[in-house]
């Protein structure tokens, strides 16, 4: 009937037929919402109503014989022109899924112990109670989907653990709604119960409440936490200001988290305590708040793992936050640490100058420091290329100090111990590190042969150009040099340009302030090689000439 509408030769006719839609049209327009809207949800989900685990298809297939489907088929065929709406909607609320946070307990149930069988109709005990339970609370709650990744992935399957993993983040964030269950918290807790659960000590929770736009928290015996029944635990102040506290995330990023990496030394914090069973997992369940997506290598260890994350970072954003760390240097790089405990102390922050200080100097500087020169400083540090590695070592812009003399004071007790060493540099004030390496003595008259620096990375947002102003916090986006940089000190029809004589002498300014330096020695094939410190080396400039004849150079860090 509708195909002769479509050959019929009046207008009317025609136009009378694209109103409608035949049976297989519908179908293939229905089909296509739904694989719109399965596209970032899990492979496999627990079907709430029969208890079975389901794939893609079986899920369509489900779908295709519900009386939700039937209802959007007849209304796509009568209205094809208002299809897209209720079409999108009807397929969202059937195939909304709930996602389940957890720690792992015993003998949990994988995949090939429960595929064709109804996990309602399993034996209630151990740690198929809490599956039970959950398909329970969620089926009650109006969901036809759960997921849970004990269960939902097959974890036999190489390629279909590291598409899961990599996309782990992205499910918790399309879920309808997730549920995160402390198994360890008893019924009728007061506020304070959520910090201390083992939960909040595990790797992956990290995204799993991050990425969510609703989660619900739940005690042991699966009612609601704190007695809050609201629909959503993230717009509760008192919730949400416990689980800030016990994992120092802004209350703030834990409602609205968006993946980048921005403040990734701040990211890589909030980790620091966690623990996984997997080593390598430490790095992998950063994967989507960086939002990277990786190769997972289990047996790589976890140093490597976290190397590659962070080399990672570095590439793309240009940010070198991740170099601030205390601790044992990785056997990746040596820039970069062994462990992610590293970053547990709080990044190293200096006393920042208040603009009245930066004039008051700037002013002191027009009388001793010759403007061009600070101008062609200038213009040489924006030139600098973006920190990269390559073949895992880090090509690292900095400023650079040679060291002439270490000495080491007294010995230390035992092997674990850390030796003190009094530092001097050309063009820095004398200093004093702590390391657990055993560094050689040298002085101007007992030399070393190999080179050793005492170096500042550098950070081009010390350039204060117009997008690079909003602090340390922001995101690094390198800049390629332009003419205008180059030909800084004069402006348009060759008129001095005082904009750009004020950022050149706000960095000497910025640049005599103390900063947090790198130690580094030359190594047999040319590269350098980072001395892990135990604590941060806090460096500075002797005077305004040491900033104007410093060397500044790109480094290949071992």
């Amino acid at each position: 009937m509708l195909s002769n509408l479509s050959t019929a030769s009046a207008p009317e006719t025609r136009k009378l037929r694209q109103l409608y839609l035949d049976r297989s049209e519908a179908k293939g327009a229905i089909r296509k919402v739904i694989d719109a809207q399965l596209e970032n949800a899990p492979f496999r989900m627990l079907s709430t109503t029969t208890g079975f685990i389901c794939d893609r298809d079986a899920q369509i297939n489900t779908f295709s014989r519900s009386p939700e489907y039937n209802e959007l088929l007849l209304l796509t065929m009568k209205h094809a022109e208002l299809q897209t709406e209720p079409v999108k909607k009807g397929v969202e609320k059937y195939f909304r899924c709930v996602m389940l946070s957890h720690r792992w307990e015993g003998n949990e149930k994988l995949l090939h112990e429960i595929q064709g069988r109804a996990v309602y109709k399993l034996d209630p005990v151990g740690t198929v109670v809490k599956l039970q339970k959950f398909c329970e609370v969620v089926r009650d709650a109006g969901y036809h989907w759960a997921w849970m990744d004990t269960c939902c992935i097959d974890k036999h399957s190489n390629t279909e653990l590291q598409e899961s993993l990599n996309s782990m983040f992205v499910w918790y964030r399309h879920s309808a709604l997730t549920i995160v269950y402390l198994s360890d918290v008893p019924p009728s807790s007061e506020s304070g119960a959520l910090a201390k659960s083992e939960w909040n000590k595990r790797g992956w929770t990290v995204q799993e409440f991050l990425a969510p736009k609703v989660v619900l928290f739940y005690q042991r015996d699966w009612t609601l936490y704190l007695g809050d029944h609201s629909s959503n635990h993230k717009k509760s102040a008192r919730i949400m200001q416990e689980l800030g506290d016990a994992t120092g995330i802004d209350p703030r990023a834990l409602v609205d988290f968006h993946p980048d990496m921005k403040s990734a030394r701040e990211k890589l914090k909030w980790a620091s305590t966690r623990t996984t069973t997997r080593q390598e997992d430490i790095a992998y369940s950063l994967f989507g708040i960086f939002g990277v997506r990786l190769i997972l290598d289990y047996g790589e260890k976890k140093q490597h793992a976290l190397g590659r994350l962070l080399q990672e970072i570095v590439d793309q954003s240009g940010d070198i936050s991740a170099l601030d760390w205390v601790g044992k240097s990785s056997e990746f790089n040596s820039c970069l640490p062994a462990d992610i405990a590293s970053y547990e102390d709080p990044a190293c922050e200096l006393s920042p100058l208040s603009e009245d200080a930066i004039q008051t100097s700037i002013s002191s500087l027009r009388n001793t420091v010759a403007v061009g020169s600070a101008s062609e400083l200038y213009t040489l540090l924006s030139e600098q290329p973006a920190p990269r590695f390559a073949q895992r070592r880090l090509h690292l812009p900095c400023m650079v100090f040679r060291v002439t003399e270490v000495v080491r004071r007294g010995h230390a007790q035992d092997e674990r111990s850390y030796f003190t060493y009094d530092i001097k540099a050309d063009g820095l004030r004398d200093l004093s590190i702590k390391s657990g390496e055993k560094l050689v003595q040298f002085s101007l008259t007992r030399p070393f042969q190999k080179k050793v620096f005492l170096v500042r990375p550098w950070d081009r947002r010390l350039l204060e150009l117009p997008d690079e102003t909003q602090g340390v916090e922001d995101e690094f986006v390198p800049h390629p040099a332009s003419q205008d940089l180059a030909d800084g000190l004069l402006g348009e029809h060759g008129a001095v340009d005082h904009d750009y004589q004020s950022r050149a002498l706000r960095l000497i300014v910025r640049l005599g302030q103390q900063f947090n330096a790198l130690l580094l020695i030359q190594q047999y094939d040319g590269g350098y090689k980072r001395i892990a410190s135990d604590g941060d080396i806090i460096a500075q400039v002797r005077d305004t000439s040491s900033i104007q004849n410093m060397t500044v150079r790109q480094l290949e860090i071992l």
